[in-house]
């Protein structure tokens, strides 16, 4: 056996044993999670700002105080998502009852991505434990201070038979990918995600796929254009715009474009200063890699807004891009950085056509006060989520479920959402022994009668 099989094997046994299956159990997880983060609070800023240069507040709002909010809710309503549900049961299986029972699928991966490497890792993993599962964690190579203390946290507090780390590059997650899983959880690219998703159906392992693709940021003619700039700068620039739901582009009526544009530099100005290079607190590119691949897109199109760049230290500025079209190639794929398009529209209807070039986003934002045309966008585009007249906050409802259509993804978590992904729905109907309905079989002489009256 390989190392791999050996350590799935081993988490087979511990959840075949059943240890798991109860709520005292996973509570005392769920808390044992919460008291690991606690513990590390001041490790968790350190390794984030060595990874990513992230600031303390930018750790606390998208990391760290998610994960607390997220464990909270779980614990609070854990005992009512497990009780078996109880259902309808037609007329014509009378005396029958009908019960969902909730079940761990049982050993889990867990694959997480770099730009949120804390967060992306944990919140699933909430999910699963709540579940009932056990879970194999396979955190990014490209963030190895984060990845080095999850290992070390995970470690610390859980035996390998229940909860494990493993480290390594690509390779290491297509041996994982191999081994004989019961749920597969990955967040991370498109191309990545068809190879997971392609893995997983040899074995036919279910799976939810986090992904991306390019969302939009749609500011109509009556938006508040104050309000509008301030929500899209925090959405975009957050975490150096390395986000799944970050808007992708701008999507801005005509006749207030230059209103629009001139209050979001003001509004970056606001937030990270006049030159965000010399600030200390802006997050960075995760690599070089990612840093020359966004600096090639600065030669397209006019740079109204930012364009500096340092690249000893992998920062680019808050930059807004015009002149461009569908066939720019920083409209082919999803950005992942500071860097915003900028396009316009005169119709509503103009936005499905622009939209419909990179369909089926994770994401979408659009800012107007007419009703109607809200309706008229939620209703009309296909989009994983989003946010009328704000972006990215959606998130942070555990309420509402998470995940993407299409490319963008498939499944979704978040709350109760978590605990639902992690668990197989069993459906069983108890019938009774007190009575036998005669009509259900073939020999009955009033049965086919009764049945076309009752399967009415």
């Amino acid at each position: 056996m390989s190392q791999f099989e050996n350590l799935v094997q081993s988490q087979k046994e511990m959840f075949r044993a059943g240890k798991t299956m109860t709520y005292t159990y996973r509570i005392h997880q769920l808390q044992k999670l919460q008291e690991m983060l606690n513990r590390y609070e001041p490790r968790i800023y350190e390794s984030l700002h060595k990874d990513l240069n992230k600031s303390t507040y930018e750790v606390l709002t998208t990391e760290f105080g998610f994960l607390q909010q997220e464990i909270n809710y779980t614990i609070k309503y854990l005992r009512e998502w497990m009780q078996p549900k109880k259902v309808k049961t037609p007329a014509s299986h009378k005396g029958a009852k009908s019960l969902i029972y909730k079940q761990p699928y049982g050993v889990t991966l867990i694959i997480s991505p770099w730009n949120y490497p804390l967060h992306l890792a944990i919140a699933p993993l909430i999910g699963a434990i709540a579940a009932g599962n056990t879970a194999i964690i396979k955190p990014s190579e490209l963030t190895p201070y984060t990845s080095d203390l999850i290992e070390e946290m995970i470690k610390e507090t859980f035996e390998e038979k229940y909860i494990t780390v493993v480290q390594g590059g690509p390779e290491i997650s297509q041996e994982l990918l191999d081994q004989s899983l019961d749920y597969i959880f990955f967040t991370g690219s498109v191309p990545v995600g068809k190879i997971v998703m392609e893995k997983a159906s040899k074995q036919l392992i279910p799976i939810t796929l986090e992904l991306g693709g390019k969302s939009p940021c749609i500011v109509d003619r009556d938006a508040k254009v104050e309000y509008a700039a301030r929500r899209i700068v925090w959405g975009k620039f957050v975490n150096a715009g390395q986000t799944c739901v970050a808007p992708d582009y701008l999507l801005v009526h005509e006749s207030i474009k230059e209103k629009l544009l001139n209050q979001i530099k003001t509004e970056i100005e606001k937030m990270y200063g006049s030159n965000p290079l010399q600030s200390g607190e802006y997050t960075k590119i995760v690599n070089d890699t990612h840093f020359d691949r966004l600096s090639q897109y600065l030669n397209e199109g006019h740079i109204s807004v930012g364009g500096e760049t340092d690249r000893t230290n992998r920062l680019i500025n808050p930059t807004l891009i015009e002149q461009l079209d569908w066939d720019s190639k920083i409209m082919q794929d999803e950005i992942f950085g500071p860097l915003l398009p900028v396009m316009t529209f005169n119709e509503l209807e103009e936005v499905y056509d622009h939209v419909e070039q990179s369909r089926n986003p994770l994401a979408l934002y659009y800012f107007s006060e007419n009703e109607k045309n809200q309706e008229w966008i939620v209703r009309n585009i296909s989009f994983g989520g989003g946010c009328i007249n704000d972006t990215m906050m959606h998130l942070g409802n555990n309420q509402l479920p998470f995940g993407g259509i299409g490319t963008s993804g498939i499944g979704k978590y978040h709350g109760k959402y978590s605990f639902e992904t992690f668990t197989h729905e069993k459906s069983v109907l108890k019938q009774t022994t007190a009575f036998d309905l005669a009509f259900r079989y073939p020999n009955s002489k009033m049965g086919r009668k009764i049945l076309k009256k009752l399967l009415k």
